[in-house]
């Protein structure tokens, strides 16, 4: 099952948005440009022009030549467009050091959001401008999970691939069972008093984070037996709460795991959800393992392997494998050498590779590229009709995966 939004395209633009946050220019050097789809590219074109001409007032040397060299740039990248993109497009250009200071390099980074760009922005400063395209990573649909019973409870949020559990409260209430000299009514009586006091605790910590720090847009009430019902019953729990409640859920548990097993037993609610998707191909993964008749493989060279021979019908990777494809090109007999080494080892290796003779002429000139593993992958598939789907390591699901490298793949036939 693929994601409403494709898993790899997010992937992308969480990682090309986490190296430009560590971007800096030498002053106001660096252009944010944000297109929205509407917006006619010619008139955004003539806004750049307008802005060279300002940059021409720059005292310094070094930052006018960086400025204008920026807008030149990005105005040739938006000539290269027919029309504005389906959903607008972010263009990132500045001069970025590639070896120390004085190595500035002119360079231009392009983000096609998966959400329609609503407002035209241009701005010239020390950093980019990411709070755009940050917030249209935010999911959309959020739900909150409440999982209660007289001894805990436990609240929890789940968006996107992550499912938080943000707080669990225990609930100081006595056991059934009264102390030696008690009578039963005023045992009860204290019993009911705590209790009270507990559900009151449970739905103001329930409103502030359900509705001031994560404005859920449904709510699942879960736990064993019926204090649920009774909690809700109780009419404490704030009425937009009480009005986004998509589900209730008969559970074995209560605080975390009671969390964990509504997502489980949720159904509907989740259905949609990338957790619940990556939580299925996961498991399925698992099963086929553990299957005498497996049509997995697992592993970086026998998933590439199967790639090859195009008997892979689905790729899962983990969003963080801490691996990395080496291409090596020589610049004299343009040979190519390719390694696949770990994120640890990679300084070394590359300077292996900078040293090792072509196969042709022996030289040792090389051009070197690192190329992320998503992207290795996804060129490996591009003509043998797979999907490639990525995966979070944050979940527990994502955790299993990940310690079967990270890499796996949905075989077409028994090899």
């Amino acid at each position: 099952m693929s994601s409403p939004v494709d898993s790899v395209s997010l992937y992308k633009i969480r990682k090309l948005l986490t190296e430009l946050s560590t971007k800096e220019g030498r002053g106001t050097e660096l252009v944010t440009l944000y297109v929205p789809a509407k917006k006619a590219l010619h008139e955004v074109i003539s806004t750049l022009r307008e802005e060279w001409g300002t940059a021409g007032n720059i005292k310094s040397d070094t930052t006018r030549v960086h400025v204008q060299d920026s807008l030149t740039k990005t105005m040739q990248r938006l000539k290269l467009y027919k029309k504005t993109p389906e959903n607008g497009v972010a263009l990132f250009c500045g001069a970025l050091p590639t070896n120390g200071l004085g190595s500035e390099e002119v360079r231009v980074f392009e983000i096609h959001p998966h959400k329609p760009i609503q407002t035209f922005l241009y701005r010239c400063d020390d950093h980019f401008h990411l709070d755009i395209l940050k917030n249209m990573l935010k999911e959309e649909k959020t739900i909150g999970i409440l999982s209660v019973d007289t001894s805990e409870a436990g609240l929890g949020i789940v968006s996107g691939e992550s499912l938080e559990v943000a707080e669990v409260l225990t609930s100081g209430v006595s056991g059934k069972h009264r102390a030696g000299g008690q009578s039963a009514r005023r045992f009860e009586r204290l019993r009911d008093m705590e209790l009270t006091q507990f559900y009151h605790r449970v739905a103001d910590h329930a409103t502030k984070i359900f509705l001031e720090e994560h404005k859920i847009s449904g709510l699942i009430v879960s736990g064993p037996g019926p204090t649920k019902d009774e909690f809700l019953k109780s009419d404490l729990l704030h009425y937009q709460l009480r009005d986004m409640i998509k589900a209730t859920v008969d559970a074995a548990y209560s605080g975390a795991e009671g969390v964990r097993e509504a997502l489980q037993k949720a159904g509907d609610v989740v259905e949609d959800m990338r957790i619940i998707e990556e939580r299925k191909l996961i498991q399925r993964f698992l099963r086929e393992v553990n299957s005498k008749e497996s049509m997995v493989v697992y592993g970086i060279a026998p998933v590439v392997k199967a790639i090859e021979r195009a008997n892979i019908q689905t790729v899962l990777v983990s969003d963080d494998t801490g691996m990395i494809y080496l291409r090596g090109e020589c610049r004299k007999c343009k040979d190519v050498f390719g390694k696949m080494v770990s994120l640890a080892k990679k300084t070394d290796e590359k300077q292996n590779l900078l040293v090792r003779p072509c196969a042709n002429g022996g030289h040792t000139d090389w051009e070197i590229r690192e190329i992320d593993l998503v992207e290795y992958l996804e060129d490996k598939i591009r003509e043998t009709g797979a999907k490639l789907e990525v995966m979070s390591s944050r979940t527990e699901e994502g955790v299993i995966f990940k310690s079967f490298s990270g890499i796996a793949g949905f075989l077409r036939y028994k090899q």
